[in-house]
């Protein structure tokens, strides 16, 4: 997959199905002598107008027939994305003419493009770093606007930076050190106070860094919130009232829900999962046993539990069980039927779960649901505070805690009294995960995992 850039290749770059507009994108060095057998331009050469529409029409080369209007746009290969000579074909959005353009386009010599195959272009070519690259797919892929302007910082190089900075630290540190060890005589000012302070401004740098990526978790994959209680505590009645829509089937008959059900809500920008579970209580029903087991594991897994009661019915032991199996999970004690005449011991469920957020409200007349939205985001959301980046993948924060570690060791040793020439290897230690973070040690393994999540024409 690295080593291909000699051919030319085309996709289609909008996404798939019926559209205003589809655009056919051609990348490598044959790219505009194979768009130019495709489609004929109306008035003066592309070339000679880089980066401008140039009205035209897609031609069947083979039959001689015009198969649609359009517009085409040459790029030069040092003005374009994938640094290689760029053609992008502007149609109509049929599915048929667009990939009949395709059609012809391999027909004139082209490749068809796999997937991430321009974005890839444009990496090994210089034009994107391997930061750059993710952030590319997560802006594509955003559920949130606070993912997509995070993804967009970084596809604009804000992440990089820092990293990058943090290299030149990194590097600009062993100089230091290995200059003292091969001129010992010389004054070089590297005292071990000096270089504590250097690794310590490093490592509180990564650490911050590791620290954001709890947060850019969430913004990837969203909060799970389980919905827990007894059967017919209105678990599913308040699922749908957080949706806004009939999602969940509701009947006064315990049992209804026998599997779980999972659907997303934005809170104050954070994506939340919502899972409505089968209700815990006694059964003889082999596939309510089998519904409430998988509910016991869904809310052991979850970011969070809304905890319901039903405040129309005095409290009992399955209540107080289910209170203590979850002792240690976030969770929001969710007091619902309010409207109705209460029969349970508030204090006394309250008292049991001390430090717990409370919150009392009716799923059925949607009293009190705002404030359950921002008792959810205050208790299961990571904080908040603003952070100059974001780490969004676990891979990256898995290099970052291999940077950190030899580090660290490093540290300890400079402190410990350790010779120079043990504390420079074990630094060292740090330059291999830094490479394969920032894209300049390339695996292929690596870039694999990394572009067969675009899409083709990307």
């Amino acid at each position: 997959m690295i080593q291909t850039l000699e051919d030319t290749i085309i996709a289609v770059s909008t996404p798939p199905g019926p559209g205003g507009i589809g655009i056919v994108r051609l990348s490598g060095s044959e790219a505009l002598s194979i768009a130019q057998k495709i489609f004929a331009i109306k008035g003066l050469a592309p070339e000679k107008r880089p980066g401008t529409l140039c009205f035209g029409y897609l031609l069947d080369f083979e039959r001689q027939e015009t198969l649609d209007a359009g517009y085409f746009c040459y790029f030069p290969a040092l003005k374009s994305y994938t640094r290689e000579e760029v053609v992008e074909i502007n149609l109509h959005g049929s599915p048929v003419l667009l990939a009949e353009a395709v059609r012809l386009g391999i027909k004139a010599g082209a490749r068809l493009a796999r997937p991430g195959e321009f974005t890839l272009r444009a990496y090994l070519n210089g034009r994107l770093d391997i930061i750059q690259v993710e952030a590319i797919n997560d802006l594509i892929r955003a559920s949130t606007l606070d993912q997509a302007k995070v993804s967009f910082n970084q596809l604009q190089g804000s992440l990089s930076r820092k990293i990058f900075s943090t290299r030149d630290k990194l590097v600009e540190l062993l100089s230091l050190l290995e200059t003292s060890l091969e001129f010992p005589d010389e004054d070089h000012g590297l005292q071990p106070e000096t270089i504590k302070g250097l690794l310590n401004d490093l490592l509180k740098c990564l650490e911050k860094l590791i620290k954001s990526y709890e947060q850019g978790r969430v913004m990837m994959e969203g909060l799970t919130v389980a919905l827990l209680g007894k059967t017919n505590v209105g678990k599913s009645t308040l699922f749908n009232a957080l949706l806004e829509e009939e999602r969940s089937i509701v009947t006064p008959h315990p049992g209804t829900t026998r599997d779980y059900i999972r659907e997303n809500i934005q809170v104050d920008g954070v994506l939340m999962r919502l899972v409505d579970m089968a209700g815990f209580g006694l059964t003889e029903h082999p596939v309510e046993e089998e519904g409430i087991k998988r509910s016991q594991k869904v809310a052991e897994e979850a970011d969070g539990l809304l905890l319901i009661l039903d405040v129309s019915r005095k409290e009992d032991l399955q209540d107080l069980n289910l209170l203590e199996r979850f002792k240690n999970k976030k969770k929001v004690l969710v007091f619902n039927k309010c409207d109705l005449k209460p029969e349970i011991d508030w204090n006394r469920m309250i008292e049991f779960c001390p430090d717990t957020p409370v919150v009392k409200i009716s799923a059925l007349r949607g009293t009190n649901l705002d404030e359950l939205k921002r008792q959810m985001l205050t208790t299961f959301s990571p904080d908040q505070a603003k952070q100059e980046e974001i780490i969004l993948h676990e891979h990256q924060k898995i290099l970052l805690e291999k940077m950190k570690e030899p580090l660290a060791k490093a540290l300890g040793m400079v402190e410990s009294g350790y010779g120079g020439e043990i504390v420079v290897e074990e630094i060292r230690g740090a330059l291999t995960p830094l490479g394969q973070l920032t894209g300049e040690i390339k695996s292929q393994e690596v870039l694999e995992g990394i572009f067969k999540r675009f899409c083709v024409g990307k």
